[in-house]
């Protein structure tokens, strides 16, 4: 393996360790003190603060790469930052996992396959129906226990892996660094939630939800909207869309065993077999499983 792909590595998995974190700390607040317009305006205010020197170099728009730049702002913007925020008011951690980060990397691998003509190979594709049966046995628990609400978290949380698929496929047209991009889609994401989310954040702080504000403001602005969309960012240059994407998918894992301690959501059988086949199904989907076995020995 050289240098590149285990630095994208290295990045991708800081990436999902993070975001694992996030998942179950955005729930938190979305189920208690902040709204989700609050929470969206943290995660991508403080980057575009924190990224305005970029800004003045690079200019507010990429020029001639109009198309997929829209599509980078969906999928890592206030779309899909809004979308996944008010799903997670319905649905638990542990099905936030499986549902996005377990859905994404099958649409993203659709996407190359029919609009880029990739080649994923048997492992690769033996992975992806490992992840697709984990968000079946997601999915299923609501239907079968007729539960609506959690239905419609559930489909909330796929429109917003289509989003996130959609970013994956797009960044390396858009012809951007990592930061740079990130400085772009903070700064015109922050535009558009700047009047819906201020009064609640506002709010929020005057009923003595300063500490929350706190946290937020670490996990959303610091390390999810900028430290891990970053680092997602290098891996996807370094590896590849369809490789990158597939990593995600140990974000379950870490969500679910999070939110035991923090929010006191245990799994149930359901959630279970949603994080184990997703796990598998990355290790296979990534390539990275492949490329061990490909390795020749050193003689």
């Amino acid at each position: 393996m050289n240098n590149s792909r285990a630095l994208g590595y290295g990045a991708v998995i800081s990436a999902v360790t993070i975001w694992g974190a996030w998942i179950v700390l955005t729930r938190y607040a979305v189920t208690g003190s902040l709204t989700p317009a609050a929470v969206t305006l943290l995660r991508v205010g403080i980057p575009a603060v924190l990224l305005s020197p970029v800004l003045f170099r690079i200019g507010i728009w990429p020029k001639g790469r109009t198309l997929p730049f829209l599509f980078c702002i969906l999928g890592a913007g206030v779309p899909f930052l809004m979308i996944i925020a008010n799903g997670m008011r319905y649905a638990r951690a542990a099905d936030v996992g499986p549902m996005v980060p377990g859905t994404m990397p099958l649409i993203v691998a659709l996407l190359s396959v029919f609009l880029f003509k990739e080649k994923l190979g048997w492992m690769r594709a033996l992975g992806f129906a490992l992840c697709a049966t984990g968000v079946v046995a997601i999915a299923g628990r609501s239907v079968i226990e007729a539960n609506s609400s959690t239905s419609f978290g559930h489909m909330l949380l796929l429109t917003a892996a289509f989003c996130w698929a959609c970013y994956t496929v797009a960044f390396r047209r858009v012809g951007v660094s990592a930061i740079e991009m990130a400085a772009l889609v903070s700064f015109w994401s922050t535009l558009a939630i700047l009047p819906f989310g201020v009064a609640p954040l506002i709010d929020a702080f005057n009923k003595g939800a300063g500490n929350d504000i706190v946290v937020q403001a670490a996990i959303q602005g610091i390390g999810s909207g900028l430290v891990a969309l970053v680092l997602y960012n290098i891996g996807i240059a370094r590896l590849g869309a369809s490789s990158a994407a597939a990593f995600v998918a140990f974000v379950p894992a870490l969500a679910t065993l999070l939110a035991i301690p923090v929010l006191g959501e245990h799994p149930d059988l359901a959630s279970i077999i949603g994080v184990i086949a997703t796990g598998a199904g990355v290790l296979l989907a990534s390539g990275v499983l492949n490329e061990l076995l490909s390795k020749k020995p050193v003689e």
